[in-house]
């Protein structure tokens, strides 16, 4: 019985090579398509005339209304898309890959409650919300490798290496550019400065005008 059902599989893959070929293969016929639904549709080749159309274009205009993938970031007098190599956009030097040292974007009290907003979303879960790394995962899970990001390492960090971690993950944190824009991954950065101030911070990072409301 197994004699003839290898044989029987043996015909078959002989009769399948003889009719596609091997993968990679190459032949002046034309190729044969099971399901030839998604390579031979009706379409309309750009760049081209048709008939379909009254002025007997291809290529359209957008809909109205219709709304842009991606929105420009504003940085300056300068208009940045997500696209483009740029340090708003990757955290690094143009054409280098240096990261930047500060945030490219003006810190605003505006910037920092979105940033605020942005972190207790997003990063609060496993830093914490203060970010010394007592979140979810070291607390119920036991997980001691989630980072205090009040320790030395991080705090002398770049604002452009803490972007490029944000955006690509590093050990077993994932990468968020999918999750986060780029101005809200920028925010964050901008309010975890000012966490590690907060913990770190001295009377000397005080104004003098204002260090008389230390003791109040």
């Amino acid at each position: 019985m197994m004699r003839y059902f290898l044989l029987i599989c043996a015909l078959m893959t002989v009769a399948v090579v003889g009719i596609a070929g091997f993968r990679g293969s190459k032949s002046r016929k034309p190729p044969l398509y099971i399901f030839p639904d998604m390579k031979l549709q009706p379409k309309l080749r750009p760049q081209n005339t048709d008939g379909f159309f009254a002025d007997g274009l291809s290529s359209r205009l957008p809909v109205p209304g219709t709304i842009a993938r991606s929105q420009p970031i504003h940085v300056g007098n300068q208009a940045v898309y997500p696209w483009q190599d740029c340090p708003v956009t990757t955290g690094r030097v143009t054409g280098t890959t240096n990261f930047i040292e500060t945030n490219p974007l003006p810190v605003t009290d505006e910037l920092l409650q979105r940033g605020e907003q942005v972190f207790n979303i997003n990063c609060a879960a496993c830093h914490s919300r203060v970010g010394d790394g007592n979140g979810v995962p070291k607390r119920i899970a036991a997980m001691p490798v989630v980072a205090n990001l009040h320790d030395k390492r991080i705090v002398e960090l770049t604002d452009g290496e803490l972007f490029n971690t944000i955006s690509y993950g590093k050990n077993l944190m994932p990468g968020y550019a999918a999750n986060i824009p780029i101005q809200d991954r920028w925010a964050a950065i901008a309010y975890l400065r000012a966490l590690q101030l907060s913990w770190l911070g001295t009377e000397r990072d005080v104004p003098e005008a204002e260090r008389g409301a230390l003791t109040k």
